[in-house]
C-alpha cells in the first residue's frame, strides 16, 4: 500500500519566524511593536517603504534564519506523521533567497530524522505534488492541488477559508489520526 504525503511549510509553521522578524522590525526601524500588536496583520503594515526595504534586506542576511525558534509540539508531531506519511518540507525560499543554507542547517538541527531529499525549496508551492499541505499562508494552499490545511499564525489569526484550519500540532496530530484507514 503506498503512503499519503504530507508537505509542510517551514516558517510560521515548524519554525517561529514571526517573532524573529518583529523583533528585527522593531531594532531596524525603531519601534517597540510586540506579537500583540500585530496580531491578525503582517508586519509590512506597520512600517514605511524605505523601512521595509531595510527590513527585507535583513531578513535575507545569511544566518537570519539559522537560530529560529521551533514551534511547540512540532518535532514530536512531525515524528509521529513520519511513522504514517511520506513527509516532505516545503519552504518558499526564493523570497530570501539567502536564506537556503541556513534553512537546510535549521531542518537538520530540529528534524534529524526527516530525509534531507525531501526538502523543497520554491517559490509557489503549486510545483510541490503531495497528498497534504499544511501551510500558514492561504495563497499557497489556493495554489496547491491536494488537500490544503491553515496552519494558523499571528498573520492569519482572521482569515476565512474554506480550508480545513487547525490551531496547533496537536490539533494537527488529531486531524491526521481520524484520516488514516488502519
Amino acid at each position: 500500500m503506498n503512503r499519503k504525503s504530507i508537505a509542510v511549510d517551514m516558517d510560521e509553521v515548524l519554525a517561529d519566524t514571526f517573532k524573529k522578524i518583529v523583533k528585527t522590525a522593531n531594532d531596524i526601524c525603531n519601534l517597540s511593536l510586540s506579537e500583540v500588536d500585530v496580531k491578525g496583520n503582517r508586519i509590512w503594515d506597520f512600517i514605511n517603504k524605505e523601512q521595509a526595504k531595510e527590513l527585507r534586506k535583513a531578513i535575507n542576511t545569511p544566518g537570519f534564519f539559522r537560530d529560529l525558534e521551533v514551534i511547540d509540539s512540532a518535532v514530536f508531531a512531525v515524528k509521529e506523521l513520519s511513522k504514517h506519511y511520506d513527509i516532505y518540507i516545503a519552504t518558499a525560499a526564493m523570497e530570501a533567497p539567502n536564506s537556503f543554507h541556513d534553512k537546510y542547517e535549521w531542518l537538520m538541527e530540529h528534524f534529524p530524522f526527516l530525509d534531507p531529499r525531501y526538502f523543497i525549496f520554491c517559490g509557489n508551492k503549486k510545483v510541490v505534488h503531495a497528498d497534504y499541505l499544511i501551510d500558514d499562508t492561504v495563497s499557497q494552499l489556493d495554489a496547491f492541488t491536494g488537500e490544503g490545511i491553515l496552519f494558523k499564525a499571528n498573520h492569519n489569526e482572521n482569515t476565512v477559508t474554506n480550508h480545513i484550519q487547525v490551531d496547533s500540532w496537536n490539533e494537527v496530530l488529531t486531524l491526521f489520526s481520524s484520516l488514516r484507514v488502519v
